[in-house]
């Protein structure tokens, strides 16, 4: 296991050893000196592969020994050569260049993450040429040895612009800027660059080079406010990662006149009228985006099932102004006090939600399944329906659990036998669904309770009940329906792939699960299917440790992405997949309705290909990569509202497990989902070992994940979204 220290190294200077710390940083942060490249060149000019230093010395014609082992070691730091202890060396081979991107930067050295994949590139701070995180580069001289890949940029590709956000800090000793992204060093400022900012407040800045290039200096362009409030930091997340937050007035005035426009007698004589039936939706009692309706009816043979889609491809044409902003954003953000919307709010929460009571557009998956659950027949109509009653979560939950009010039956009594009828298809889908081998992830999601100020004031794990699982059931079904129809017509398509797991990942997860005493060697392979890691979720049902390997076992999958080539999913055990249901807020979803809605409409598939197979793989890739900046964003203003919540708990007492082991210490997680450092220096007078998957002192203690841990919370930073715990030495007798 790789031991790079990819951690925040803010205010920790560059030790070095026997007294000579600047000398050895000097030769670090400068181009290759006379004496490197002279020894370089010895090394490459012979065909000998190892080299003793007294032979190199001799060979090179250096008369100082001592400025001699000087460069060997800077080779060494530089990892263009090997050195072992006596001294011998021998030169590191070389692989092709690859274009990467910089995500790390430290202050001498940084990592640039291949695009095709693989290992980070480790790049010494002479080799960057000036690179910023997020820069698109040219990595050349790679070089790979037991600590894993090295390099240096040959050159930059595309710059990212020099700002981002982050926190001042004023103290005696001066003023800093403390980067919120992966540039893991404190920045100078001059108090005339301070553009008004006080101590601790969240700003945008922009970022200078010194003039040895590398990046010194911030000067505040924007100061949102306090970073000690998290609805403040949310507002800097969205600016950091270029989230799109405000529509275009073309944007708002387009969505205003298509969104108001009635529903022309035209359209509803060339559409299936569904206004009948028994359509319902469900959702959270705060959702104003509706953008799903389902409807279930027993039959002879099984089950028809409709699951009936807000028809946002007729509202959002191609090539429109709301089109280009949509693809722009490719989705709905959410934050625990927000939501930035891929529509207008007039689309997103008027003419296109599937409201109650309201005739309203829509493109429906009509299914056919057997008694078992099978689907033998689906179809795609353009519709017009009208849902007769709008489901909550909690409500249906208690229907279908028997506790419900007479109130609560009484509302959903026109689509009772419809909801009975789902139930029962639901609970033969989910069996049907863990009988392939479907995992049931626990994903860890929180659920944020904010005060009238927006302040974090509790939080909780979120729970999927029965009725979530229900409506889970049946997008499903429709999504797999959606792709099946795509394939049949060879129509061009979007489909919704999750690859295998890297061997390599299986391998240390299967190590990690017997360290905490789960051995599953005997049921997982090192190309594992989906039901090996289910048996892994059986065995660890009901156990202290089931949340946590719930959420390795996702880290060690690969993620799921849009692709216009049917791979599989491996996390649903699905050879076909796509997302259809949700096109008020994904535009993959939008854009399949797109094709679909083509086809459907007499359009014939060989016009289909040659019109929209292009626009496919355009919006396969730019989904994927907005959804990755979404669940970023979202992740990183989570921290910070679990960090503000945990600052108004300091010095309080926690129960907490292990939920993972550094060189440094372990991360604890509570109960309330809320995640925090503990460094084993906490832990006084104790000797830890540390193997790359546990840390442990004695058989009196050991610390794993899944291990129990009282803690105290020590500290909690909003503006960074961190939280910092020290073991409750009470409970643990320390």
């Amino acid at each position: 296991m790789k031991q790079y220290n990819k951690g925040n190294d803010r205010n920790k200077g560059f030790q070095g050893r026997n007294g000579r710390s600047d000398r050895r940083r000097d030769i670090r942060d400068t181009p290759l000196n006379r004496m490197e490249e002279t020894i370089l060149a010895t090394m490459r000019s012979e065909e000998i592969h190892d080299w003793s230093a007294r032979q190199l010395l001799k060979k090179t014609g250096v008369l100082d020994k001592l400025a001699f082992y000087d460069a060997l070691r800077s080779l060494k730091d530089r990892r263009m050569i090997l050195l072992d202890r006596e001294h011998n060396a021998k030169l590191i081979p070389v692989g092709e260049d690859v274009e990467a991107t910089l995500v790390s930067l430290s202050k001498n050295f940084g990592f640039a993450r291949p695009d095709s994949g693989g290992d980070d590139i480790f790049i010494h701070g002479s080799a960057l040429q000036g690179a910023l995180v997020g820069d698109k580069i040219i990595v050349g001289d790679i070089r790979k040895d037991d600590r894993g890949p090295s390099g240096r940029v040959r050159r930059i590709v595309e710059h990212k612009p020099a700002q981002t956000t982050g926190t001042v800090s004023i103290t005696d000793e001066g003023i800093e800027f403390i980067p919120d992204n992966a540039i893991r060093y404190n920045l100078r400022m001059r108090e005339r660059d301070l553009n008004g900012a006080k101590n601790g407040d969240k700003v945008m800045a922009s970022l200078e080079q010194d003039y040895r290039g590398d990046w010194a200096y911030a000067s505040v362009k924007k100061v949102f406010g306090s970073g000690r409030t998290a609805r403040v930091c949310a507002d800097a997340i969205v600016e950091q990662y270029s989230i799109p937050h405000v529509f275009p007035q073309e944007v708002l005035d387009e969505a205003e006149r298509v969104g108001n426009e009635p529903i022309s007698d035209e359209e509803y004589a060339k559409r299936l009228d569904l206004r009948g039936e028994p359509i319902f939706t469900i959702d959270s009692t705060d959702a104003k985006d509706l953008d799903d309706a389902i409807s279930v009816k027993r039959t002879d043979f099984g089950y028809t099932l409709g699951v009936h889609i807000a028809d946002v491809s007729h509202y959002v044409k191609e090539g429109s102004a709301i089109d280009e902003e949509a693809i722009n954003r490719g989705t709905s953000v959410y934050f625990a006090d927000r939501v930035i919307p891929m529509l207008p709010e007039v689309l997103s929460n008027g003419a296109c939600s599937l409201n109650a009571g309201a005739d309203k557009l829509a493109f429906s998956a009509l299914i056919e399944l057997d008694k078992e659950g099978h689907i033998t027949k689906y179809d795609f109509k353009k519709t017009i329906i009208n849902s007769k009653v709008r489901g909550v979560y909690s409500e249906v939950n208690e229907i279908l659990d028997g506790t419900a009010s007479e109130e609560i039956l009484n509302k959903y009594a026109p689509v009772m036998e419809s909801l009975m009828s789902a139930k029962e298809l639901a609970d033969i889908l989910k069996a049907n669904s863990a009988a392939r081998g479907t995992m049931e992830l626990d994903s860890g999601e929180s659920k944020f309770i904010l005060d009238e100020n927006g302040i974090c004031i509790d939080i909780m794990p979120r729970v999927s009940g029965e009725a979530e699982q229900l409506i889970e059931q049946m997008m499903v079904t429709a999504n797999i329906a959606a792709a099946k129809f795509s394939l049949d017509h060879k129509l061009p398509f979007l489909y919704r792939v999750h690859g295998t797991p890297d061997p390599k990942r299986v391998e240390e997860l299967v190590t990690l699960l017997q360290l905490v005493g789960v051995p599953c060697k005997e049921i997982v392979k090192p190309n594992p299917e989906t039901q090996d890691f289910a048996a892994i979720l059986d065995r660890v049902r009901g156990l202290p440790c089931e949340t946590l390997v719930s959420q390795r076992l996702l880290r060690t999958m690969e993620k799921a992405r849009y692709s216009t080539e049917e791979t599989g999913h491996f996390g649903l055990a699905l050879s076909d997949y796509s997302h259809y249901t949700s096109p008020i807020r994904r535009y993959p979803d939008t854009s399949i309705h797109r094709v679909l809605s083509a086809f459907v409409e007499g359009m014939p598939a060989e016009e289909v290909r040659r019109r929209y197979a292009q626009f496919c793989e355009t919006s396969a890739t730019e989904s994927s990569r907005n959804e990755i900046r979404a669940l970023i964003a979202e992740r990183d203003a989570e921290d910070c509202y679990m960090a503000e919540y945990m600052s108004q708990h300091i010095g309080e007492h926690f129960e907490g497990t292990v939920s993972g082991v550094t060189m440094r210490g372990v991360f604890v997680r509570l109960e309330n989902s809320v995640e925090g450092f503990v460094s084993l220096d906490a832990f006084e007078g104790e000797d830890f070992v540390y193997d790359g998957l546990i840390t442990q002192r004695s058989p009196k203690r050991e610390l794993t994940i899944g291990t129990p841990l009282p803690i105290i919370v020590a500290s909690a930073y909003v503006a960074t979204g961190k939280v910092d715990f020290v073991p409750d030495k009470e409970k643990l007798d320390i």
